[in-house]
């Protein structure tokens, strides 16, 4: 059993890690793991330093209980190659023919931070099988705040395997830390630790982050260079939308990417998480996944009157 399952079977409310799959595709293999009710489907798409591990915290953080969900390791993370696979074109492609593998039709598309440029071109060129977007902290145009710190020094820890496996035990010991790094706002923090689903998700993702760096790190590079280079065509976006974003988020700031993917995308929602930084998925966890629950079932319902 892997660090990152005993870091989630220690927290009873998360029922432990659903087992990885590797899918093998008209485009080549895709890591995934389904679990989840027989309600509608969603797709879990995980941002830096991420995998499928961290969609399922995505989903279990946020969505609905009733959806069934399948959260994959896009290019570049943990079981899935990232060769020829660098852009969002190729990456969304290779999810509808993960789809295609696992013979599942529609999905809504729930991704955070730098999933969301996948999420758009599945939107973008799968229409067909995007029911929705839920996008969290993502990106709507080329971002240019500068790195933050802890990236130089995951560079680091990716040469040195002793020194990952020691800051990821500093992390989730002194959890209190970790999170001080993540949310500025004291009250937030506060109140994001004081809640224990909450609290059990943010450590489950601090231990995550440090775990199988090596697996991790191709796909967060990619990720970098993909979102400080690329615009994209938000207009052309024609499936149902759900934006949610940190007002106060240093990383993905507010008004150019929040506003730009609300205003600019067809009728798309925006909440706005006040007070929020990157981590509004932590903070402002009840909020967001009850305002996803709306969304979810605004899809259903229109699906549900939708002409034969």
């Amino acid at each position: 059993m892997t660090s990152q399952s005993d870091a989630l079977r220690d927290v009873g409310i998360l029922g432990g890690m659903p087992l990885p799959a590797v899918a093998t595709t008209r485009l080549g293999p895709m890591e995934y793991a389904v679990w989840g009710g027989q309600g509608p489907v969603v797709m879990a798409l995980h941002g830096a330093m991420g995998g499928y591990d961290q969609g399922v915290l995505l989903a279990r953080a946020i969505g609905p209980a009733d959806c069934r969900y399948i959260a994959v390791s896009r290019p570049g993370y943990l079981g899935t190659p990232l060769g020829g696979r660098e852009s969002p074109e190729a990456q969304a492609d290779l999810c509808a023919a993960l789809l295609d593998a696992l013979g599942i039709g529609q999905v809504t598309a729930m991704a955070i931070s730098g999933g969301g440029p996948c999420a758009l071109h599945f939107a973008l060129r799968h229409k067909d099988r995007c029911q929705g977007l839920v996008l969290v902290s993502t990106c709507g145009g080329r971002i240019e705040t500068p790195l933050p710190p802890a990236y130089h020094l995951l560079q680091w820890m990716v040469r040195w395997p002793a020194l990952a496996r020691w800051m990821r035990k500093k992390a989730t010991r002194d959890l209190e830390r970790a999170a001080r790094r993540s949310v500025t706002d004291a009250a937030l923090r506060e109140a994001m630790l004081r809640d224990p689903g909450t609290r059990a998700l943010f450590e489950a993702l601090t231990a995550s982050t440090a775990d199988r760096l090596p697996l991790r790190f191709p796909g967060t590079r990619n990720d970098i260079a993909v979102t400080r280079a690329r615009e994209y065509p938000l207009e052309d976006v024609a499936v149902p939308t759900l934006v949610v974003h940190g007002a106060r988020d240093p990383h993905v700031p507010f008004a150019r990417h929040a506003q730009a993917l609300a205003t600019r995308i067809p009728d798309a929602a925006l909440l706005a998480a006040e007070g929020g930084e990157h981590a509004c998925l932590f903070t402002h966890r009840d909020l967001i996944r009850t305002r996803v629950a709306r969304f979810m079932a605004e899809l259903e319902n229109d699906a549900g009157s939708a002409p034969d």
